[in-house]
């Protein structure tokens, strides 16, 4: 029978050729469209030792990993040779329906943990994907063994800055059970990185907190530095430039040979140490790093006996294993035929039996097939989890005043969900970075108490002090309060709302943040809506009706960013009683599992579920009491429904979004004097009504004749000669695209420059979104008729 050191060494060759061919195949085999394909063989090879030790070895079903999105064609590899990745899918790698490029949870086939591909947003993942963990056993929820979450790093990815603040958010919240593994092959994408990164790095892990293991010498170099002269190359090694060790890498045997021999001079011991061996088994010692040791590796993580944050600096060569290795252009760098038919041949493959995935293997292929079905990782197969629905209905009656604004509405809600809604409550976990009571969280926050490992008082109230906040930190709490880091928000919501999946247990993460700084983390709010997490986000106060705060605080392009964001649905209230039928549809939508076929058969995909982004206001104004019949409330889901209907006489038609609601109704009161019926559209969801207006042409275009969406439907008895004037507090573009519904003449007002400080009402008159504005539009679309209450617009 075949040693296990044996199969594991044969394996890594394997996923060596695996993901060297892949990347070969879609640029030089397989057909390809206009544009290079690529790929990443040296960054591949680089970390391929790595996966080895952890897949095969290291890691057990409950742990997660989030690999460098450049080591995808080993991950591949790897689920390739455990049966969890079709033929089919390696050899359409890069192409449509194949295996994705970096991996990703909602394309690729094999087990995903999370996505990756945006450098450092996987990384941060997996720490708070561990505080995920953390609140799920503070509540008693976690009936499993807790997990690893580990982070497979590129030292490149370093670099980014969304890293360190979840390295401090960390450090907070006493963060465990993550690993991040680095590749330290000192090459970025242009070329070597600057010298000496290594100590930086391990003294900014140490502040946080975290264990730091370097892995620097492999089994071969221990060796070696044991013998005469081991000392003298274990000093030239450690003081050698990244870029010399690199160049010499590519070079070869002979280079190293002629480098040491000049350095060595003087010393005879090292000299002959370095003439034991031939330029072949020179340049394998030279290579043998610990990153590119995976038994080495193995080992020392195997002896971790702790659940302390743990950063492993591996060292390693980039494109180690490959005639590209060390070169600095390595990255983007693709084999020539001639040299992947070389690798074939050294690992005896033969021609036609590249993709057999014990061709060349070298060892008993029962004893490896026997290995893998033993692989610990592997032993409970898939390992996706499906969580229990919560319901949503029990009912909750918010105490709104008779004049308040959406933000305030929010806050009351969640409170009133906190006291009657005992089931729901119980799921919701509520975070913010340093807003919450800005963002009217307190009355949650004083209800339910802040998430704490181990009980800690409200010191203030202790000492009989004042206050309004009553936070008490505890197990049972159902906040987690996050520094000022917008990356970090929204990466600690696709954790949480990825906890169905990853733990098995039901979250409903609600996150509150003002509207301006979804800008900030935009890239960690895109990432997470890739994983398709399911959040809820709060975002108030918005758009230049913040007026006091001025420009900086004031948002202009994110009723935009809703709009275009996949797999989040965009709502902007004007009313409370509209805000509260949209978050108990929210709750939800947000428990769709995913998994049914986009069919667009509502044309919303809805069968799919998603995120909710709730764009809300500070101004207050006078609610509507009304009803909230069972049509209302399906229109405001679907985006839209008429505050004044049109009619066959209808001249004119004003739509609104949220918090210019009220200018927009009295528009039309005053308007009413000089023209007939003006018909007055609220608009709830611009991004709904869009996409149901996008995904029906697309039906009919594909042969579905009766196709109708829901903006189509409400513009269906609109006179075709009517005109448009379209309001928001946000860029005009947002709702300027009603005009093409059906054709009708249109004047979108908006804000389309940064704001300054003022009052409400000149901020309005400033950008051109006030009455005053209305009636102008309104005007310009019925030339001679509805002046008689305007005045200038602003300069």
């Amino acid at each position: 029978m075949t040693n296990e050191l044996e199969i594991r060494a044969a394996l890594e060759k394997k996923t060596l050729w695996l993901s060297s061919w892949m990347i070969h195949n879609a640029n030089n085999i397989r057909a390809k469209g206009r544009i290079k394909v690529g790929g990443h063989q040296a960054s591949s090879a680089s970390m391929n030792a790595i996966l080895n030790a952890l897949y095969f070895d290291v890691l057990r079903p409950q742990d997660r990993v989030a690999v460098k999105p450049h080591a995808s064609p080993v991950f591949h590899a790897i689920q390739y040779l455990l049966g969890n990745q079709s033929l089919q899918q390696m050899q359409d790698f890069r192409g449509l329906g194949g295996a994705q490029p970096y991996p990703s949870r909602t394309k690729d086939k094999d087990d995903v943990d999370f996505s990756t591909g945006s450098v450092g947003m996987g990384v941060a993942m997996t720490a708070f994907a561990s505080l995920t963990q953390d609140y799920l056993a503070g509540h008693e929820w976690l009936n499993r063994p807790k997990g690893r979450m580990i982070a497979l790093v590129g030292d490149a990815e370093l670099d980014e800055g969304n890293i360190y603040e979840a390295l401090l958010e960390g450090a907070k919240h006493d963060l465990c059970n993550c690993w991040w593994v680095i590749d330290y092959n000192r090459q970025s994408l242009d070329g070597v990185v600057t010298e000496g990164l290594n100590a930086r790095f391990r003294d900014i892990f140490l502040a946080c907190g975290w264990e730091v293991i370097e892995l620097k010498y492999g089994s071969l170099m221990q060796a070696a530095f044991k013998r005469p002269g081991g000392e003298y190359l274990r000093d030239w090694i450690d003081r050698c430039e990244n870029a010399l060790y690199s160049a010499l890498t590519f070079r070869g045997g002979a280079a190293w040979r002629a480098q040491l021999e000049q350095d060595f001079a003087g010393s005879n011991e090292a000299l002959a140490l370095v003439a034991d061996h031939d330029d072949d088994t020179l340049a394998q010692l030279m290579g043998n790093l610990a990153g590119h040791d995976a038994a080495l590796m193995s080992k020392t993580m195997k002896a971790i006996d702790h659940d302390r944050p743990v950063c492993f600096i591996c060292y390693t060569v980039k494109g180690h294993g490959l005639p590209l290795a060390g070169h600095k252009d390595n990255h983007a760098g693709i084999m020539t035929t001639a040299q992947i038919e070389g690798l074939r041949d050294d690992l005896g493959i033969d021609a036609g039996h590249e993709w057999e995935r014990f061709a060349g293997i070298g060892v008993d292929q029962e004893d490896v097939q026997a290995f893998l079905n033993n692989v610990p990782f592997n032993a409970k197969g898939r390992r996706r989890h499906i969580a229990n629905s919560i319901r949503v209905d029990e009912v909750a009656r918010p105490r709104i005043k008779d004049v308040a604004s959406t933000q305030e509405a929010f806050g009351q809600i969640l409170s009133a969900i906190a006291s009657e809604a005992p089931a729901l409550a119980e799921r919701i976990v509520t975070t913010s970075p340093d807003v919450s009571v800005s963002t009217n969280l307190g009355p949650w926050i004083n209800k339910t108490g802040l998430f704490a490992k181990a009980e800690q008082s409200d010191v203030f109230r202790d000492q009989e002090i004042p206050s309004t906040q009553k936070w008490r930190r505890h197990r049972d709490g159902r906040h987690i309060e996050l520094g000022i880091a917008e990356n970090n928000l929204f990466t600690f919501l696709g954790a949480l709302g990825l906890s169905h999946s990853l733990f098995g247990e039901r979250l409903f993460p609600v996150g509150t943040v003002y509207d301006p700084f979804i800008c900030r983390g935009l890239d960690a709010l895109n990432y997470s809506c890739y994983q398709d997490a399911r959040f809820m986000l709060a975002a108030t106060p918005s758009g230049v009706s913040l007026s006091h705060e001025g420009g900086a605080h004031q948002s202009i392009s994110t009723p935009l960013i809703g709009m275009a964001q996949d797999g989040l649905a965009t709502f902007e209230p004007a009313y409370a009683d509209e805000l509260n039928v949209i978050m108990r549809w929210g709750f939800e939508y947000m428990q769709r599992d995913g998994a049914a076929p986009q069919a667009e058969q509502n044309w919303l995909r809805d069968e799919k579920g998603g995120s909710v982004y709730l764009r809300l206001s500070t101004v207050p104004h006078e609610q509507i009491g009304r009803d909230m019949t069972g049509d209302l409330a399906q229109d405001i889901i679907a985006g839209g429904y008429w505050m004044r209907p049109p009619t066959a006489t209808s001249a004119v038609v004003l739509a609104y979004t949220g918090v210019v609601a009220p200018e927009a109704i009295q528009a039309a009161g005053l308007l009413s004097d000089d023209v007939r019926d003006v018909a007055v559209l609220a608009v709830t969801s611009a991004d709904r009504l869009n996409a149901g207006w996008q995904a029906a042409e697309r039906a009919r275009q594909r042969g579905d004749s009766a196709a109708l969406s829901h903006v189509e439907k409400l513009f269906a008895n609109v006179p075709r000669d009517a005109g448009l004037v379209t309001v928001a507090d946000g860029h005009p573009a947002g709702l300027s695209w009603l005009g093409g519904v059906h054709g009708h003449r249109t004047k979108s007002l908006g804000v389309e420059h940064f704001g300054q400080a003022a009052t409400v009402e000149d901020t309005y008159h400033l950008h051109g979104i006030d009455v005053n504005a209305i009636l102008h539009a309104a005007r310009a679309l019925m030339p001679g008729r509805g002046a008689r209450y305007i005045t200038p617009l602003a300069g």
